[in-house]
């Protein structure tokens, strides 16, 4: 076991060092220019449509399963998960302050990635024997670049059903049963059970019920955490403009060792914040795809305005809040790591209260990690295996869930992360190669757009 945890190792370093991130920000930055940086310039488009109530036509075959806001709360339910907590404050730990400038940096490149992938997915989506619609990158290597390469689909399908029983399942529950063990004293086997029961209530329901949770549940458990850090940031206000000073020097200078900090060249503050960046809001990976392919929409580029809004979300809102947090206090360089230094960031400000709000907001949102990736992981077993195979996976699924409570997962952890990255290749080529497709579904939305208002202003002017 030694020597297969060694070699998983290796390859595990191989699959997450340089050129996987070089490849994401390359495709990221080359999906950012073609569109000509149109996703962060439409960010207030992507919002006004999110909250639209424009309304779907019930005999229409593309109509899908949730409304365009469960989509994307169902891709941020998996998003939104132990990372933008415990790694963002690993990332700082490993990479120094200047780690959080090039996280916000990835999240930049990585909101046209992830709108892309939102793009692609609905154009290229079909309609199963049950009549749900599925999509994702496995659909849009089938059917956009044809059936040669629809073992690449097959590839990621299968990289990402088994990721998903280790990171988006036992790797989680084992968290929630760690944190409140150690804050609360409830007995891990209690919240495996626990868990179990919340998860198969949710998850046996479908896209449908998993929505509509998720609809419910990320928005108040991001609000919270939101809070909870701004207050934080309220109390520690006159280190705000020192905290971003040392962000910014750091990201280009390194930082010297102090405290119980070693200290990390740039290139530490490079490799440890776009591993975070892309980690935290998975674009490039091809998992929020699968969640947009079921959004009730007609039109592909308004998904994706909506969906590139999630890495803005996760990326520079949640994990900028913990990032500041944790500078602001000064327990960066206490030598802690992990979750450990959030709570101990939080817990300087708020004493008696702050790990107690981390532990309860780790918790939040490593359930909500389970719930989103088994719809992903539903997905995947589903275009493998059709849909069959489809009440098999969730019972394994909602078992696996206290089994990953009580067990020790490094090894799990160790495949799970490594398959995780594997399916950033298979997604990436398709997004390359069906770039052309974006840039013209893209063009001809806006083009639309403003004929429609100049034909209203015209309109109103006579």
């Amino acid at each position: 076991m030694d020597l297969l945890s060694s070699v998983l190792g290796t390859v595990n370093g191989i699959v997450w060092g340089w050129p996987m991130l070089i490849l994401i920000l390359g495709v990221g930055l080359f999906m950012s220019l073609g569109l000509k940086l149109m996703p962060v310039l439409r960010v207030g488009t992507g919002f006004r449509l999110l909250f639209s109530r424009t309304p779907v036509r019930h005999d229409d075959e593309q109509a899908g399963e949730v409304s365009p806001f469960q989509a994307l709360m169902t891709a941020m339910a998996a998003t939104v998960g132990t990372g933008n907590i415990a790694g963002v404050a690993t990332a700082v730990f490993l990479g120094g302050p200047g780690a959080l400038f090039w996280m916000w940096l990835t999240a930049l490149v990585g909101m046209a990635t992830k709108y892309s992938e939102a793009v692609l997915a609905v154009r290229f989506r079909e309609v199963d024997d049950q009549g749900n619609h599925v999509g994702g990158p496995m659909y849009y290597l089938k059917n956009g670049l044809g059936r040669k390469w629809a073992w690449l689909g097959t590839a990621f399908a299968i990289f990402g059903a088994v990721a998903g029983f280790g990171i988006g399942n036992t790797v989680q529950s084992n968290s929630i049963a760690q944190v409140l063990d150690a804050n609360f004293g409830i007995p891990v086997i209690v919240t495996g059970l626990v868990a179990m029961v919340l998860v198969g209530a949710v998850q046996m329901g479908g896209i449908r019920r998993i929505g509509a949770v998720a609809g419910k549940l990320v928005p108040f458990m991001a609000v919270a955490y939101l809070l909870a850090g701004l207050v934080v940031l309220t109390i520690n206000a006159d280190q705000i403009g020192p905290a971003l000073a040392l962000i910014f020097d750091s990201a280009f200078s390194g930082h010297a060792a102090q405290g119980g900090f070693a200290g990390a060249a740039v290139w530490a503050a490079i490799r440890f914040g776009v591993a975070r960046g892309v980690f935290s809001n998975e674009a490039g990976l091809g998992s929020a795809p699968i969640a947009h392919a079921a959004a009730k929409t007609n039109d592909p580029v308004r998904q994706g305005l909506i969906a590139m809004l999630g890495t803005l979300i996760d990326t520079l809102i949640v994990c900028s809040i913990t990032g500041l947090v944790i500078v602001t206090s000064g327990a960066w360089d206490s030598g802690e790591s992990g979750a450990a230094l959030t709570s101990a960031a939080f817990g300087l400000a708020l004493p008696g209260v702050g790990n107690y709000l981390v532990a309860i907001s780790l918790a939040l949102f490593a359930f909500s990690t389970i719930l989103g990736w088994s719809f992903y992981g539903e997905k995947c077993v589903e275009f493998l295996l059709g849909t069959r195979a489809i009440k098999p996976f969730r019972a394994l699924w909602v078992l696996a869930v206290p089994l990953g409570a009580v067990l020790n997962l490094d090894f799990v952890w160790l495949v799970a992360d490594t398959l995780n990255a594997l399916m950033a290749l298979p997604n990436l080529i398709a997004i390359a190669a069906l770039s052309p497709v974006v840039f013209r579904l893209t063009r001809d939305y806006f083009d639309r757009q403003r004929l429609a208002l100049a034909v209203e202003s015209s309109g109103t002017g006579s």
